[in-house]
């Protein structure tokens, strides 16, 4: 029998408003039924001003998903860090969870979580939206890397997230090559025509990518200017 497998998807929800500028939360869930994954990485589920109350009501994820946010509790009314959260089916244990500050020069963060699969296996995930500069992505790698590197020898291990980044193997990306495996999904922005493939995937050993891609379905281009990107991973004996 075939190890199981589990599904992990990042999406960049431009704060719920689609690219018909309508705020539209619902929206964002209906399109993450569709991508029916696992765990889901976020980008921008916190309103950018004030205090950045999360875009994402609590009672309509638990109303109209499987899922539940992981509670880092950081900001106030926030889903997440800095825009950036974590979203598990709720058979998925939460058995760390944590913020990481790196280098910025505008407010940038990380979020990680160690999960328990339903099936046993135990994987930590890093999630990121990383700087408009090059060079502080760079940076920003750099030290997320690291930090997952780490992270890798205790348990299989995934990075995902909006990286910013248009070139196809140079800036920040060849910080990240240096320790994991990075998926070409597919080109996820801008959603109603998509060119660039800002929004990644990322794993390290032993950790096997079955299958992967970009969600691309009428809603997904209305809902959020990304769309979002998905695997599917083993862990093998």
């Amino acid at each position: 029998m075939a190890n199981p497998t589990f599904k992990l998807a990042s999406y960049n929800i431009h704060k719920a408003v689609g690219t018909d500028r309508k705020r539209d939360p619902s929206r964002i869930l209906k399109v993450l039924g569709e991508v029916d994954a696992d765990v889901v990485i976020l980008q921008e589920a916190d309103r950018r001003f004030g205090q950045r109350e999360r875009t994402l009501p609590d009672f309509l994820v638990e109303q109209h998903t499987d899922y539940m946010p992981v509670p880092f509790d950081v900001q106030h009314d926030s889903m997440g860090w800095h825009g950036n959260t974590i979203m598990v089916r709720r058979d998925i244990a939460v058995l760390e969870h944590d913020v990481l500050h790196i280098p910025y020069l505008e407010p940038r963060g990380v979020v990680t979580a160690t999960l328990r699969l339903p099936t046993g296996p135990e994987l930590t995930v890093f999630g990121m939206h990383l700087d408009l500069s090059g060079l502080w992505r760079v940076r920003q790698a750099r030290a997320i890397a690291e930090l997952a590197r780490v992270a890798q020898e205790q348990r299989p291990t995934l990075l995902a997230g909006d990286l910013n980044e248009w070139r196809p193997n140079g800036g920040c990306l060849k910080e990240f090559a240096r320790h994991f495996t990075m998926l070409d999904c597919g080109r996820s922005f801008h959603s109603q025509r998509p060119m660039g493939r800002l929004d990644r995937i990322m794993h390290g050993a032993p950790l096997e990518a079955v299958e992967f891609g970009v969600h691309h379905s009428p809603l997904a281009s209305r809902a959020s200017d990304h769309l979002p990107v998905w695997g599917v991973f083993r862990i093998p004996d």
